[in-house]
């Protein structure tokens, strides 16, 4: 199994490279924002609840996350591996993550980290709330994402490091350069 945890900063281009990595590798994405945001617009409990958070521009509980990604990692029937988008996002979620796919007999392959200068984040964050209409990326909530992704995920990076899963990846240049280092990154495992 393939299992991939893609890392970075909001608008590192996570989704972007999930998608190209997917297609590439065969595997199935896991991205919990999108899950998260299906919920939303679907109105479900999970919606109302993970709303609140999203808004205040904080994390959800992990217990909320490991049961969605469990049930939805479930669902995928003769999958070659996973790409986890948008999680673990703190190092109890990474710990969580790795024993539930333990429980599973497998294991994360691999940690790409995306790693872009925040004021390029910031401009691109910015351009993608205009051209998609996300409420959350305007200037005051992509604020309070990067504090958040600074205090509580960043440390991640060496928790990945000391499990020897983490691969650095530059994430500003073209689309195209930057997949094939991360296809690099992928191939030698």
């Amino acid at each position: 199994m393939l299992n991939i945890v893609i890392f970075g900063a909001p608008g590192s281009g996570k989704g972007t490279q999930s998608e190209r990595i997917v297609e590439k590798f065969g595997i199935n994405h896991i991205s919990t924002g999108d899950v998260l945001r299906a919920e939303i617009k679907n109105g479900t409990e999970l919606g109302k609840t993970a709303k609140g958070y999203i808004d205040q521009g904080q994390l959800l509980p992990d217990e909320l996350i490991i049961d969605i990604l469990a049930s939805t990692l479930d669902s995928f029937k003769e999958s070659k591996g996973v790409i986890f988008d948008g999680f673990p996002r703190t190092i109890a979620q990474a710990e969580a993550l790795k024993k539930m796919l333990a429980e599973r007999g497998q294991e994360v392959s691999v940690m790409l980290d995306l790693d872009v200068p925040e004021e390029e984040l910031m401009t691109r964050l910015i351009k993608r709330g205009q051209e998609s209409g996300r409420a959350d990326d305007n200037e005051e909530t992509i604020k309070k994402r990067l504090v958040v992704y600074h205090s509580q995920t960043a440390p991640l990076i060496d928790w990945y490091k000391s499990e020897g899963k983490y691969q650095h990846i530059h994430g500003v240049g073209t689309m195209d350069a930057i997949f094939a280092d991360i296809v690099a990154a992928v191939e030698k495992l």
